[in-house]
């Protein structure tokens, strides 16, 4: 289990790097790998299946609805800006657009607006 937490969190790197995202470091989130930017997650793993991304609710509700293979919740998560998604499920361009996104969302005004654009769902 250990082994595809490290995979899953070098697939994490590897795509926040291919996206360019500046300013992030590796860190913990409740004793599990996570990402952070200014001090704040945005994606941690929260076990050898599930990544947690930060997100809009909107857009949380969106994801929910248009793939429930991916994405899913369970009651700790109700009403709270997070989203568990199936690592083994997401493809990596689409778990890019969501690192964006989420780095977007916890990254400081003025560093986000360096990065130049909004990533559609």
């Amino acid at each position: 289990m250990a082994g595809d937490v490290d995979a899953t969190f070098e697939r994490l790197k590897r795509l926040v790097a291919e996206a360019g995202l500046a300013d992030v470091e590796e860190s913990t989130s409740y004793g599990n790998p996570a990402l952070k930017v200014a001090g704040k997650s945005f994606v941690a793993i929260k076990n050898a299946e599930t990544i947690v991304i930060s997100i809009s609710l909107d857009d949380k509700d969106r994801l929910l609805e248009m793939a429930p293979d991916i994405y899913f919740q369970t009651d700790h998560y109700v009403g709270w800006p997070y989203l568990p998604v199936r690592a083994a499920m997401i493809g990596d361009e689409e778990l890019r657009l969501r690192l964006i996104g989420a780095w977007l969302r916890r990254a400081p005004k003025k560093l986000a607006a360096r990065f130049g654009h909004q990533p559609r769902l």
